[in-house]
């Protein structure tokens, strides 16, 4: 029997595009009297997901084999007790997979309290046997749920992150059974950490900023706070190597101490793996700038490889000076392969790496022209870049998209390492802030020559500073919160 695709405007409904069948014999052959009509197949427009359909809806045997799709979305559902790391953990993860390229939204099932039951009384709320507060709290995770099967089926998402503590297997075969249904694939992160200081400090650095105690004094809360804790800590239940041997996860136990890792299905679920078995919380500085002044920024010529200008020599002098005064001795320094960046550190006189990832974006046929040449020479070059300039790629050479995937890299080992000045390129640059502040890439953003701008990270917090060359112009900016 013939099997014909029907393309749909959504998964399961009517829409325009769709092949039927006709007697006429351009369109095939006809059907002969009596015979059954072929089952007809459905396309998800945006994952390009196939599924039979009957009346209108997927066939319910379909998700009953509980049959996954290489492409289809994933639910990433963070798992354990309070004042773990969740949040901040579901906050970097979305960070990280956004800046890649991946569509990931963060769905706080905390925050849909906080919408629900306008003002926190205390720890009550948590009780298990507070009827009236576990009806609530269902209700929140059941909307958190509806929302992500909204993000997920019609806005175009990719991955969705369950933020919740999840503590018990009941709850979680609820999920489980939510994302068979929709045909979702599901990843835990379990954080498991035992160490009084490491809860006592993200108490005290995180929790006593929640909404939840904006009206109590500190020791109210953080009171308040490990009874919340006790309230989960009888009913809790940890993912079992024997009991949750067919699901996927992560178990990440004191802070990254130790990591169990179980049935890795996709790339998307190894990329998560990597990428949280590289990040750490210790407090640290990255250091970034841009080269000093080169011979072809003097001539507003962009990319190439020439030499520091003599503004450029004598702020790679300013620099040793400001590194001097941070008095970091374990600080580790790394430059592109490009000339003008290795001549601002050897004016450091400290061991440094070049790193070929953070070369300036290629330029292609354009390089070391001025814009006015480009647009003059190559105008529909100009007005496409103009047009979506993340994912223009100059000819022959490199799109700001590209540049992401290279510098993957580099964000791995910065979130491994603790101090490190980086001395790279304006894009590549943006491209680095993009990811730490959470921006999608701002590229129309401009990063002026002869700045430094620190970032302080600590406890899931960041700060920046920037620093220009002169040393009493220094510009504090706000904190911004990751956690």
């Amino acid at each position: 029997m013939a099997v014909f695709p029907l393309l749909l405007q959504e998964a399961c409904g009517p829409g325009p595009g769709t092949l039927g069948f006709s007697s006429s014999m351009e369109d095939g052959p006809e059907r002969p009297p009596g015979s059954a009509a072929p089952r007809e197949l459905t396309q998800n427009p945006l994952k390009k997901i196939w599924m039979p359909c009957k009346n209108g809806l997927p066939e319910k045997h379909i998700f009953q084999r509980k049959v996954c799709m290489t492409n289809c979305p994933t639910v990433i559902v963070t798992v354990g007790l309070p004042a773990r790391g969740k949040t901040y953990i579901s906050k970097k993860l979305t960070r990280y997979l956004n800046w890649i390229g991946v569509p990931t939204r963060e769905f706080n099932v905390g925050q849909y309290r906080r919408e629900c039951v306008k003002i926190y009384k205390n720890f009550e709320f948590f009780r298990p046997d507070n009827e009236e507060g576990l009806k609530i709290r269902k209700q929140c995770a059941s909307a958190a749920l509806n929302d992500v099967q909204q993000y997920l089926t019609k806005e175009g998402g990719q991955v969705a992150v369950f933020d919740a503590t999840n503590t018990t297997r009941e709850r979680r075969d609820i999920i489980v059974q939510f994302a068979e249904q929709n045909g979702f694939k599901v990843f835990f992160v379990e954080l498991v950490c035992e160490d009084p200081d490491v809860i006592a400090e993200n108490i005290v650095q995180v929790k006593l900023g929640s909404p939840d105690y904006t009206h109590c004094n500190s020791d109210e809360a953080v009171e308040d706070f490990m009874k919340r804790i006790k309230c989960y800590e009888n009913s809790y239940q940890t993912l079992d190597e024997v009991l949750d041997r067919e699901l996927s996860y992560i178990k990440i136990i004191d802070v990254g101490s130790r990591y169990l890792v179980n049935r890795v299905l996709d790339h998307v679920q190894s990329r998560i793996v990597y990428y949280l078995m590289n990040i750490h919380i210790t407090p640290r500085s990255i250091y970034l700038c841009r080269h000093g002044e080169s011979e072809l920024n003097l001539k507003g010529r962009i990319g190439g490889d020439s030499g520091l200008s003599s503004r450029g020599k004598e702020f790679a002098k300013c620099l040793r000076c400001f590194i001097e005064e941070q008095n970091i001795s374990d600080l580790k320094v790394w430059t592109s392969q490009m000339k003008r960046t290795i001549q601002t550190a050897e004016s450091l006189h400290v061991p440094y790496e070049q790193w070929k990832a953070l070369n300036e974006i290629d330029a292609g046929v354009c390089e070391e022209m001025m814009y006015e040449e480009i647009q003059e020479h190559y105008p529909l070059e100009f007005a496409l870049r103009d047009q979506d300039k993340y994912r223009y790629r100059y000819p022959k050479g490199e799109s700001y998209e590209d540049l992401v995937q290279r510098l993957e890299p580099v964000i791995m080992e910065l979130e491994r390492q603790e101090n490190v000045l980086v001395i790279c390129h304006q894009a590549v640059m943006r491209c680095l802030l993009a990811y730490f502040l959470d921006k999608s890439a701002g590229l129309h953003h401009s990063l002026e020559l002869h700045e430094v701008l620190v970032i302080y990270m600590f406890s899931g917090f960041l700060k920046r500073t920037v620093c220009t060359m002169q040393p009493q112009m220094l510009h504090n900016r706000p904190w911004v919160c990751l956690n």
